[in-house]
């Protein structure tokens, strides 16, 4: 069992592994948007203006997915995914922003303005990080 979770881990590495858990959440959040959509569209008037709330959540579902299959890219190759979720929270997050100032519609999306620009934001970050070097040998205690 830990061999295969060895394996799986050198395969996907932490690259694949953070773009496995931006694709999972967003997958999730774009589900959920299906299941139960949000009634409170305070911050989200300009988004449903060009896109009906069900798109925006067929949106998150295959942004979440291109992440999901690009996490299995070699490094360097799995940039699309990781502009995906970009792609999906930078709306989000100009929306809420917007609803907050100038609007004054919504006086905390200046908050969730920022969770949607951190959770797409660290995509751009990651983007151009290296994978770092298999170790050859494990580290062991002294």
């Amino acid at each position: 069992m830990r061999a295969a979770a060895r394996r799986l881990q050198q395969q996907l590495g932490r690259r694949g592994a953070l773009l496995t858990l931006k694709g999972i959440i967003a997958t999730l959040y774009g589900f959920s948007l299906f299941v139960q959509p949000t009634h409170d569209l305070r911050g989200l008037h300009l988004l449903v203006r060009l896109m009906p709330l069900d798109a925006w959540a067929a949106a998150w579902v295959m942004a979440g997915t291109a992440a999901l299959v690009c996490a299995w890219l070699p490094p360097r190759r799995d940039w699309p995914g990781y502009l995906a979720v970009w792609g999906i929270t930078a709306p989000w997050s100009m929306s809420y922003l917007v609803a907050w100032w100038p609007l004054g519609e919504h006086p905390r999306g200046w908050v969730v303005a920022l969770i949607f620009g951190a959770f797409g934001g660290v995509c751009l970050v990651a983007i151009g990080w290296d994978e770092p070097p298999a170790r050859s040998e494990p580290l062991r205690e002294t």
